[in-house]
């Protein structure tokens, strides 16, 4: 059962397209990730989801809403966790649960109940009752986690749930996320900058790029369509399609000065490929193996990586008004 639908959905700002005609579905229960990186369009994407943007054209429903149509059922049937803070520091987190709960009209029974419940999920429970202000980064993260759970959503949005924290922590924030999807079985659509990040958690990935969705499916199959290792090289050399010639190069990709080539059994072809390049005058600073990533699959189908997309800069049409009952 598709618990998300979107068909041909287009948001733009003014002349320009943040969402260019995507269309996707995620399953009931499915751990489902929209992996790209800033201003690819992910964010707008969650806030027309989340009802927070209205689409220019197109159609999605979330638990069976429309989301133009039928928002205030959407916003019931959902938790949102957004990039930037929304806790009141000046507030307990037990404090802060409550407040959610009160603004989704549950009982007191319930909310406390839930606020138990929510809290041994993400182990907080021994720091219920301090102040916001007073837990770490990762910290708030979970307890904001805790809060999109408290009212029982049929699907939460993680927008960038781990942006800004150190390796450690973001671990352990996985570690939460994934608990919720077997344990609970909540659908989860979780946006994400980070490879590892997508490629740990998600069932299926679909990796955008300026509002299109490039490719989708589930990590295992994306690192398969590059079928061999991937040998990067540093060098000066322009288009180096001098190396597309080779017949064990199955494909290659210039990116700034590397040039990504995609071989079989890479690790015996590094000293033919350096042999070929002093044969034909080309300089080559370094060399890299490694076997495909997500991030290899992003070059195939965009022509650079996701570091250089990300010196664009951050998601601008992002912003907005957050969700409120």
């Amino acid at each position: 059962m598709n618990v998300i639908q979107v068909v041909n959905l287009v948001k733009k700002f003014k002349s320009v397209a943040a969402v260019d005609g995507i269309t996707f579905e995620v399953q009931e229960g499915e751990l489902f990730g929209l992996l790209g990186p800033n201003g690819a369009g992910k964010t707008t994407t969650m806030r027309v989801l989340t009802t927070l943007l209205k689409a220019t054209s197109g159609t999605a429903a979330v638990a069976g809403f429309d989301v133009a149509r039928q928002r205030n059922e959407v916003r019931a049937s959902i938790g949102m966790v957004f990039q930037e803070p929304a806790l009141d520091r000046q507030l307990t987190g037990r404090e802060n649960l409550d407040f959610h709960g009160r603004m989704y009209a549950m009982k007191k029974d319930l909310r406390n109940e839930r606020i138990r419940e929510v809290m041994d999920l993400v182990e907080l429970s021994d720091r219920a009752g301090d102040l916001v202000q007073t837990y770490s980064g990762g910290m708030q993260r979970r307890l904001e986690i805790a809060r999109g759970l408290m009212h029982s959503p049929k699907v939460l949005f993680l927008d960038e749930p781990t942006l800004g924290l150190d390796t450690q922590t973001r671990r352990k924030i996985w570690e939460y996320i994934r608990r919720m999807n077997e344990t609970l079985k909540t659908t989860i659509i979780l946006s994400t900058h980070y490879m590892e990040e997508a490629d740990s958690l998600c069932g299926r990935v679909g990796i955008i790029d300026k509002g299109k969705i490039v490719a989708m499916d589930t990590p295992k199959r994306l690192k398969d369509l590059i079928g061999a290792d991937v040998v990067t090289i540093e060098t000066d050399c322009g288009d180096c399609g001098v190396f597309r010639k080779l017949d064990y190069v199955k494909d290659a990709v210039r990116h700034g000065n590397k040039l990504s080539l995609m071989v079989e059994s890479g690790e015996r072809k590094i000293p033919m490929l350096m042999t070929f390049a002093d044969s034909h005058g080309v300089k080559v600073s370094s060399v890299e193996l490694h076997k495909p990533s997500l991030e290899d699959v992003f070059l195939r189908f965009t022509g650079s990586t996701l570091r250089d997309r990300e010196a664009d800069g951050a998601d601008t049409f992002g912003g907005g008004p957050r969700m409120r009952r």
